[in-house]
């Protein structure tokens, strides 16, 4: 756990993170540890590792919202809390808590040629969070877009395991091209990626940005 201006940050492997404020925010829950309860739940895309609806119900209780894209509709049908649904651009306040959905893509990570893993077209998203007044992003799964690029935050976790989403390198990029205080380094030590993918963020990094490697819980 770390702790950033009051709020508590846990990072419950892969690209599953939980901030405690004023309110419990759990983002992209995936096979994680832990006994929260998420006043608001953010997902990210529709895809096993995002969307896992194990993970949804074991962090939700009835008075849960749940933010996701129009992509997740569907999969997320069975559960009966509040949903908000969201296009990449949309800003909405939720239970006091602003969320902006920022359009998370690739543009150089191919299964076939041609046609990358996550298309800008499909509305995958990223979350710039800001709650108790700290500015946080989530990017999902993406590369180091133009969107990403202009972000002005306290905060963000930027995957860094390259395949699906930005290597260490391009995510040094970014985050070197954003507006940011701390980097945090994530999708890595699960499905792809290892630690040696964030240790090398953070050298490529050097003095330019603060890193912070969390410790899974």
């Amino acid at each position: 756990m770390w702790t950033y201006r009051g709020i508590k940050v846990h990072w419950l492997g892969h690209d599953s993170f939980v901030l405690q404020g004023s309110k419990t925010v759990v983002l992209d829950p995936f096979k994680a540890k832990g006994e929260y309860k998420a006043d608001i739940l953010l997902v990210s895309h529709e895809h096993f590792d995002h969307l896992s609806p194990d993970d949804i119900a074991r962090f939700s209780n009835a008075s849960t919202t749940i933010v996701a894209p129009k992509m997740c509709e569907a999969p997320l049908g069975p559960f009966k809390q509040e949903k908000r649904i969201v296009a990449p651009g949309t800003k909405l306040e939720v239970k006091g808590v602003r969320v902006e959905a920022i359009p998370a893509y690739n543009l150089n990570k191919f299964r076939e040629p041609g046609r990358v893993f996550h298309p800008k077209a499909d509305g995958k998203v990223g979350y710039v969070v800001t709650l108790d007044g700290v500015r946080f992003y989530h990017a999902g799964d993406s590369d180091a877009t133009l969107e990403m690029k202009s972000l002005d935050v306290d905060v963000a976790f930027l995957p860094v395991s390259g395949t699906y989403v930005m290597t260490a390198e391009e995510a040094a990029e970014a985050a070197k091209a954003m507006k940011v205080k701390v980097a945090v380094p994530m999708h890595f030590g699960s499905l792809v990626g290892d630690r040696t993918d964030a240790e090398r963020f953070k050298r490529l990094l050097g003095s330019d940005r603060t890193v912070e490697i969390l410790e899974k819980e």
